[in-house]
């Protein structure tokens, strides 16, 4: 039964492919970079010239910063490992070069098909894999398990949704997560959900989540201090950040109402996917608005400037930390919301609508201790942003709460080391037994 399920996906995989093809083609036409290094979806990895490779896999820009100081405890721990980061996105392998640099090897992770995966696997022949949170691909899992090597699940999340989605293959679910040989998990009500699902108890732990110990550059706070004298140093500024499809709208109508009280407000608004950066730029002409890029415009930005579109990659924390508040978006459609923790590292209030079922650790522990405002639709953005603006007292305890939750929460990445040398230890060339 398990064999035919498998066999099932795999064919799925294959039928699916021509879509995901079509993706990159439609993502290539806006943006270029999906169109390069196309044979590394299909497993043709460049091949590493060493002896001991370890595997880190995050799927995009987020995923890269939470592993940054993952990674270089990996590579003090095992001095004699090289270090490949894999991800999917172009964005993310960006992400790899200005927070790693040559210090770690990279490419894109192959598509989840047996051909693809055994020929990234020959060419590159990790010691030990380590996949980023909710990252679950039934054949890597089965391959990386049937060649003893080591799957070190870190981050792990799994939303209500996820949960209901695997829940309908249970067999299929069990055997997959049966291939683990640990599973660092964000917090038990996501340990609950794995659980249930058939993951091995013996191997899973609450580590709690590395993104509360994110990498921050030392120099982050004077970079954004000169960043905001640069905006004007007495405007106040809202950013609109990981935005989707409908939310700039609502962000650019919410703007308008608030510069009627705030008329000196600059929105630095920034678009999820790169490829939607010129659309959303039309968006703010079509509206009125005096709009300029962030990568036309690294210093002083003109003072008739109403929208300032972040179309830069990696910079999202700088811009965060120049901000007076932020939105963060993905939460007024179904998607499910973004990392807001990125936002309260550098203690800036934070709003976000309904559905932010992908981050619901973070977003209930902002609520509970007030650190950010949940609006129910678009109706309330700039009563949400406007408050913030309006009431330095009322912002100074965000803010300050915000510091306190990442103070209080902080600690994951020590237990993730832990649980990780329980798990393997030192010798890179241990074995490891098949499930």
């Amino acid at each position: 039964m398990i064999y035919s399920r498998n066999l099932l996906y795999t064919i799925g995989a294959y039928v699916y492919l021509p879509w995901a093809l079509l993706h990159l083609i439609r993502r290539g036409i806006r943006y270029r970079p999906y169109f390069r290094r196309w044979h590394e979806r299909f497993g043709y990895a460049p091949r590493v010239d060493t002896e001991s490779l370890i595997w880190v896999h995050a799927v995009s820009v987020g995923e890269v910063r939470t592993i940054v100081r993952l990674v270089e405890h990996l590579q003090r721990e095992y001095s004699d490992s090289r270090i490949l980061v894999t991800t999917m996105t172009p964005t993310g392998s960006t992400q790899v070069r200005q927070c790693l640099g040559d210090e770690v090897l990279h490419c894109y992770i192959p598509y989840d098909l047996p051909g693809s995966v055994r020929r990234f696997l020959d060419r590159v022949q990790p010691k030990r894999a380590f996949i980023v949170e909710t990252e679950f691909w039934p054949n890597i899992f089965r391959l990386c398990s049937d060649r003893s090597i080591p799957l070190l699940l870190v981050n792990v999340r799994l939303s209500p949704r996820s949960f209901e989605g695997y829940r309908r293959f249970p067999r299929f679910t069990r055997n997959m997560l049966s291939k683990v040989a640990m599973l660092a998990v964000q917090s038990e009500g996501d340990a609950e959900r794995l659980r249930a699902l058939g993951a091995p108890e013996d191997v899973m732990r609450v580590t709690g989540n590395l993104k509360f110990d994110a990498f921050l550059p030392d120099d982050h706070a004077d970079k954004a201090a000169v960043l905001h004298r640069n905006w004007g140093e007495s405007r106040p500024v809202w950013i609109a950040a990981s935005t989707h499809e409908g939310e700039e709208k609502i962000a650019l109508d919410s703007f308008q109402e608030l510069r009627r009280q705030h008329p000196r407000l600059l929105l630095v608004l920034v678009p999820r996917h790169p490829e939607r950066f010129s659309r959303v730029a039309r968006l703010c002409e079509r509206d009125g608005l005096n709009v300029i890029l962030r990568s036309e415009y690294p210093e002083a930005i003109p003072d008739n400037t109403d929208v300032l579109l972040g179309d830069t990659i990696g910079e999202l924390h700088q811009l965060y930390a120049a901000a007076n508040v932020a939105f963060i978006g993905g939460s007024l459609i179904r998607h499910g919301g973004h990392n807001l923790v990125e936002a309260m590292v550098v203690g800036v209030p934070t709003v976000f609508g309904q559905h932010v079922f992908n981050f619901e650790q973070s977003s209930n522990i902002a609520l509970d201790r007030g650190a950010a405002t949940q609006i129910r639709d678009g109706s309330e953005l700039a009563a949400a942003v406007g408050a913030y603006l309006s009431d330095s007292a009322l912002h100074a305890r965000a803010s300050q709460a915000a510091t306190q939750v990442i103070d209080d929460n902080h600690g994951s990445l020590q237990a993730t080391q832990d649980l990780i040398q329980q798990t393997v230890g030192h010798d890179s060339n241990m074995e490891w037994r098949q499930r």
